[in-house]
């Protein structure tokens, strides 16, 4: 038993190390690796920077830490980092030391045999389909994600089409919609949604598939639109769809009980290993 969850942390930590390099360029400092954005457009992971460890149990060095941190300022990103609690244990103490909040975002990974039989059902109306370049959605449901998670929880709320058109607006403006469009036509990214009659995006989930693995992210849903599934169908259909398309492990983070119980309804298990995070937001 041992043996499977070791094996499945390394595949999760190739995945960590392998993803960003589609979008960034490594740059090492010591036993940290900043991963510095190299396309336009906003990076994998929430931010336009990322740090890991580049060996399993590698010590940090303090000194590590404040070059990484000072070329993330030169740089003008965020301060962020995020890396497998078990392959570097003591990085967490070292990050906290040097004044940067962790949170603590648990894995879950589905088996690779199971199946979404059935998949959770669609409220009437409402059709899912898979989001190309040049999809009319595309900015509305890159959108989404930011209302969703901005009212936290699962309660329904009150953030709607006319709050989704802004922020759209927004990301069409400062070219964020844009950027994205490459990564898509390049199978980067595939993004999923769940449409309402008139077009407009009630749900939303994403994965980057690399080396047969992805994580499930992005999952959002309208608050105005909470309470129907749709976040377990947004949830069902990506891991669904890429499994179909090679990816043998389908993994994903939380941050809150009440979303981890959905994806445990749906046939995803704790994984034995935590994602800590210092100034990321949740990814879903």
């Amino acid at each position: 038993m041992l043996r499977v969850i070791d094996s499945l942390r390394a595949r999760i930590e190739q995945y960590y190390a392998t993803v960003p390099l589609s979008f960034a360029d490594a740059e090492d400092f010591g036993s940290l690796r900043l991963f510095v954005r190299s396309k336009p457009g906003a990076p994998y992971y929430g931010g336009p920077s990322h740090a890991q460890p580049t060996a399993a149990g590698a010590s940090v060095a303090a000194a590590d830490i404040a070059r990484v941190r000072a070329r993330q300022c030169e740089l003008g990103v965020p301060e962020a980092f995020e890396w497998l609690a078990e392959v570097a244990p003591g990085l967490r103490a070292r990050i906290e030391a040097a004044g940067l909040p962790v949170a603590e975002r648990p894995l879950m990974v589905l088996d690779p045999h199971h199946r979404f039989d059935p998949r959770p059902p669609l409220p009437d109306g409402v059709t899912l389909r898979v989001l190309t370049a040049d999809d009319p959605a595309l900015p509305a449901a890159l959108a989404l994600p930011r209302l969703a998670f901005g009212a936290g929880g699962t309660a329904v709320g009150s953030g709607g089409r006319e709050e989704l058109s802004l922020v759209a607006e927004e990301l069409t403006e400062d070219g964020a919609v844009e950027s994205v469009r490459p990564t898509i036509r390049a199978g980067h990214k595939t993004l999923m949604a769940a449409l309402a009659p008139d077009g407009t995006p009630l749900a939303v989930g994403h994965y980057h598939p690399a080396g047969g693995a992805t994580e499930i992210g992005g999952i959002g849903t309208l608050p105005i639109a909470r309470r129907q599934g749709l976040g377990a169908t947004l949830t069902a259909a990506p891991a669904d769809h890429a499994r179909d398309h090679g990816v043998s492990t389908v993994f994903l983070a939380y941050a809150e009980d009440a979303v981890a119980r959905i994806y445990a309804r749906l046939g995803f298990r704790p994984a034995g290993t935590t994602l800590l995070i210092a100034n990321q937001p949740a990814r879903s």
